[in-house]
């Protein structure tokens, strides 16, 4: 059983279960964060699934799975069709997705998986979007599964300041400006439950 894998920044390892908010500010830095998680997944021979904002990202994440990679080992979708299919976010919608693709690699015989998402798409004007935090809480239920981490990356020079606070109590884990952090400020979803009484 994996014990630790490479985050693929900072020779950083993550155990599995990890759920990364990653803070970044611009294209280069996010493109920085996204290959060398990737990369690291797919030289340990891990399922990697991500999420990114546009078309061109998606296309430039493709040629790093060239040969030898496995032609399912990188699997690259875009917000249209995961967070905002339907034109709209839903919480259960993308937990079911991610629990799919995660239940789809153990089938492919992958033994470890690496999810990622760019959450650019949450400051786009769709229903359902003011749910994120409530997402990302609920995604931590979903690590205890399959030997897998997550990474969410967010651009600080696009979302405000109360966003980033809110987001940043949702995961245990933190990276920013080169360091990852366990996060003093993480509230798990089950003591979200109790202090709401729900």
């Amino acid at each position: 059983m994996t014990t630790a894998v490479s985050f693929g920044v900072e020779e950083i390892r993550l155990g599995p279960g990890s759920h990364v908010c990653a803070f970044y500010r611009g294209a280069a830095d996010r493109d920085r964060l996204l290959t060398g998680y990737l990369s690291a997944g797919l030289e340990a021979g891990d399922k990697c699934i991500c999420v990114v904002d546009s078309a061109r990202t998606a296309q430039r994440l493709t040629m790093l799975a060239a040969p030898p990679a496995h032609d399912t080992q990188l699997d690259i979708h875009l917000p249209e069709a995961t967070y905002l299919a339907g034109g709209r976010f839903g919480t259960a919608e993308m937990l079911t997705f991610w629990s799919e693709c995660l239940d789809k690699a153990q089938t492919e015989g992958y033994g470890f998986s690496r999810i990622v998402g760019e959450m650019t798409w949450a400051l786009r004007d769709a229903p359902g979007v003011e749910h994120l935090v409530d997402y990302e809480w609920e995604l931590n239920r979903l690590m205890g599964r399959n030997p897998t981490v997550v990474l969410c990356l967010y651009d600080l020079d696009l979302f405000n300041g109360e966003v980033v606070v809110n987001i940043v109590k949702t995961h245990p884990l933190v990276f920013i400006q080169g360091m990852l952090v366990e996060n003093p400020y993480y509230v798990g979803p089950d003591e979200v439950l109790h202090a709401t009484g729900t």
